[in-house]
């Protein structure tokens, strides 16, 4: 299978798209091999185009200045980003980071060829839906740092992990978008409750009852 047809498989809706309308995709489009780790936009950046990820995944985040980190969502083959999206649509520049979680390769659609092809009903769909449910999950996430306090927010996290997590606390953090520090202290709690038992990076769960107690607040 050649990047093209492997493009048209990832995102079936391409195959609704007029025939001028896919040729046009596929002789434009970037073709992007980038190795974990790579930091692909930052804050402040320019859009260069439009994602569609082939194989790999793009973890994108809110960064502070302090070195916080709030994880907003991510980028699996057959989806695309939303805050690429926006930035293509309203002109502006990045407003997060992008980062590889493994090595990625993507077809990078350039502004021209996304704005001709926002003319394809089939396209615009696609756009539009990709909003409409990256907009639910950010907008769930949003409730969760406002209404939810850490320790239930790190109690459902480890829930939805496995028994044993091979994990750092800084992993955890990271993705709870707090600091390593009281991701520990609540580590060390939870451990003193007998609802987890930690080890060098690794947490076992002992008590899942008493940890969805704690996430239902």
């Amino acid at each position: 299978m050649n990047a093209s047809e492997e493009l048209a498989d990832r995102y079936p809706v391409l195959a609704a798209l007029s025939p001028e309308a896919r040729t046009q995709l596929f002789e434009r489009a970037q073709w992007i091999s980038v190795p974990a780790g790579t930091v692909l936009f930052d804050d402040h950046q320019a859009c260069e185009g439009f994602p569609f990820v082939l194989s790999g995944s793009i973890r994108v985040i809110k960064a502070s200045a302090q070195g916080r980190e709030l994880p907003l969502y991510r980028v699996a083959p057959g989806e695309t980003c939303v805050i690429s999206s926006a930035c293509l649509l309203g002109h502006e520049d990045y407003n997060a980071r992008g980062i590889t979680e493994t090595d990625t390769v993507l077809a990078l659609l350039p502004k021209g060829v996304f704005d001709a092809l926002l003319a394809e009903p089939a396209f615009r769909g696609f756009v539009f839906h990709l909003f409409s449910e990256r907009i639910a999950e950010l907008m769930q996430l949003i409730e969760e740092v406002a209404f939810h306090k850490l320790d239930q927010r790190l109690a459902a996290l480890l829930l939805g992990k496995g028994r044993l997590l091979h994990t750092t606390h800084q992993h955890l953090a990271d993705e709870l978008g707090s600091v390593r520090e009281i991701v520990s202290r609540l580590l060390k709690g939870f451990a003193a409750q007998g609802l987890v038992r930690l080890s060098r990076e690794q947490v076992e769960i002992l008590d899942p009852a008493g940890l969805r107690r704690i996430a239902a607040g």
